[in-house]
């Protein structure tokens, strides 16, 4: 019987990440749903089970940016569901600022959550896997802003842009354990954050060249096939999903 595999996913309570897992759990993939907000981890538990009979889904809340939260996740992973075979670093935060005022505080933010949280969480979880011997799957969530200039997003885009780096250093560090890792950069997505800017659809669907900005489903269907073993050869890439908006740079100001 072939043994189940078992997922991490960051920053899960809703929008790409509840997709990420609504899709892995239906694939038979048991699935750790990470959230710093209690409410909306359990509430995506229950959401996924009501859909799926035979889920195996639990929720970890904390802070995926916090290096000891990081430790107990791993370890209450391995506890609960014997292993991990797959990790979507997916937790992020974006706050805007203008870069002549920036302040420190949300700069050390931004870089705590979307780059050490995603360090840390890979070095753990490779360590794991390693320990298991029998390879596995890292994917990090960047952006377009890591690959064009945006307004008000410098330091969000640079650690972004960081992430993509961090995947092909670690092919170096991870191939030979037959650990693969990649990035995704999603362009403009509808989620519950966005969809609060009444403007953003309609922005985006004129700025956009296939005419329409990406639902969590886009995203989610490229995370799951690079976490896949249809896809144990790619590594170190970054797949952008962004409806080709990379390749003619509309601002939406």
């Amino acid at each position: 019987m072939k043994e189940q595999k078992t997922a991490i996913i960051t920053g899960a309570g809703q929008g790409i990440g509840l997709e990420i897992a609504s899709l892995l759990v239906r694939k038979g993939v048991q699935v750790v749903i990470n959230d710093i907000n209690a409410d909306l981890a359990n509430q995506a538990v229950q959401f996924i089970e009501k859909k799926e009979a035979n889920a195996r889904c639990i929720a970890m809340v904390g802070d995926s940016g916090e290096i000891d939260f990081i430790k107990k996740m791993v370890d209450g992973t391995v506890t609960h569901f014997g292993g991990i075979d797959m990790v979507i670093a997916n937790a992020g935060i974006t706050l805007f600022g203008d870069f002549l005022n920036y302040p420190y505080d949300d700069f050390m933010k931004v870089m705590q959550v979307n780059l050490a949280g995603t360090f840390f969480l890979a070095q753990a979880a490779a360590n794991q896997m390693i320990r298991q011997g029998r390879g596995g799957s890292l994917l990090f969530m960047s952006s377009v802003t890591g690959h064009q200039a945006h307004k008000n997003l410098a330091a969000y885009s640079m650690s972004k842009a960081a992430l993509e780096m961090l995947a092909k250093n670690l092919v170096i560090e991870l191939s030979s354990y037959q650990i693969n890792i990649n990035t995704i950069a999603p362009g403009a997505t509808l989620t519950e954050r966005t969809l609060g800017d009444k403007d953003y659809e309609a922005t985006w669907s004129r700025i956009t060249p296939m005419g329409r900005p990406a639902t969590v489903t886009d995203i989610a269907e490229a995370a799951v096939f690079l976490v896949s073993d249809k896809a144990r050869h790619i590594t170190g890439q970054s797949l952008v999903i962004d409806g080709g908006w990379t390749s003619v740079s509309p601002s939406p100001y």
